[in-house]
């Protein structure tokens, strides 16, 4: 009998929280992991100082397993090397990797020496079978995703044909996951667990801006876009996004429309940037890139990651281990 994700990560709960770049701090995925599931804190381009900062208060926040996000394709072999090397001198081994996107087998050679636990997001069966092979978790995402889109399958699409490939891994689904129900769909295709994003962006640990909060909870699925316009900080990447001014007339002038702070350094934000806003965001919120699934009708409130976790512990699997009150 296969593993469930819960057993596999050491958690109660068969649920991943997606490490989202700016959104998904230390505080969130503490939160997440303290309530039994596994927190993820996004290192997007961090590295140096700002991620040292970052690792630190992850560390500090949780003695659960909870994980750090990074993106090969964005920062590059180089930049990645120093980045995994800081995640596996800094922080103890209940702190897993998570990767969006496939790296290159030295990477998962390296996390294996290390001892740490892998989970890699992919969006077609190839890159699942290559990751599962190489011993990581693998979340399979659907095009249903908020953010940015890694294949051209349905997410039970996807989870059907990895099982059939791959009967013994451990594969969690992504995309289109805003309710139970959904999540129930998912496991019924073939998953065993879930992750979930867009339900973590209006949580109250969430550093998403008010305004790109707000704007999730009052969504729907039809109000959501696939488009490729913001690019600037990760280019050539489909991307879904609530519509906006700039998904609606991305032949506008790409010029500064606000500023944010990231680990205490200032940034002008330009029009088309890849980045979120956040709390610390100003400007014209409502041009920027909100990332947000096709589940967003069924997200309709703010809540606390723990409450986020409850609603979902229900349906997943290690759901009865977590209303033990284990954690």
């Amino acid at each position: 009998m296969r593993a469930t994700l819960a057993e596999v990560l050491g958690i109660d709960v068969s649920l991943l929280q997606s490490g989202m770049g700016g959104v998904a701090g230390p505080e969130l995925a503490c939160a997440v992991s303290n309530a039994g599931a596994a927190g993820c804190t996004g290192g997007y381009k961090l590295v140096g100082g700002p991620l040292s900062a970052m690792l630190d208060r992850l560390s500090a926040g949780t003695d659960r397993p909870v994980g750090v996000n990074l993106i090969p394709e964005v920062v590059g072999p180089v930049e990645l090397d120093q980045q995994l090397a800081q995640v596996l001198d800094e922080t103890p081994a209940r702190v897993y990797l998570s990767l969006f996107g496939m790296p290159g087998d030295a990477v998962f050679s390296r996390i294996a020496a290390a001892g740490r636990h892998l989970v890699v997001q992919v969006g077609t069966v190839d890159d699942g079978v290559r990751a599962a092979e190489r011993g990581a978790v693998v979340v399979a995402q659907g095009i249903e995703a908020g953010g940015h889109l890694l294949g051209t399958s349905t997410r039970d699409e996807l989870v059907g044909a990895l099982r059939e490939r791959l009967p013994d891994a451990c594969l969690v689904a992504a995309g289109g996951i805003g309710a139970p129900a959904a999540a129930g769909r998912a496991l019924a295709a073939g998953a065993d667990g879930v992750l979930l994003g867009s339900a973590f962006v209006v949580a109250h640990e969430s550093r998403a801006h008010p305004y790109f909060k707000e704007a999730v909870t009052a969504a729907d699925a039809a109000d959501t876009v696939i488009t490729d316009v913001y690019a600037i900080g990760w280019p050539n990447r489909r991307h879904r996004v609530l519509a906006t001014a700039a998904t609606r007339d991305p032949m506008q002038i790409t010029k500064f429309i606000g500023r944010t702070v990231v680990e205490g350094k200032s940034y002008l934000v330009p029009r088309f940037s890849a980045a979120v806003p956040t709390d610390v965001t100003s400007g014209r919120i409502e041009e920027m890139a909100m990332y947000c699934g096709q589940d967003c009708g069924a997200i309709s409130t703010e809540l606390s990651a723990a409450d986020v976790v409850a609603e979902f512990a229900r349906v997943l699997p290690g759901a009865a281990v977590a209303e033990t009150g284990k954690g």
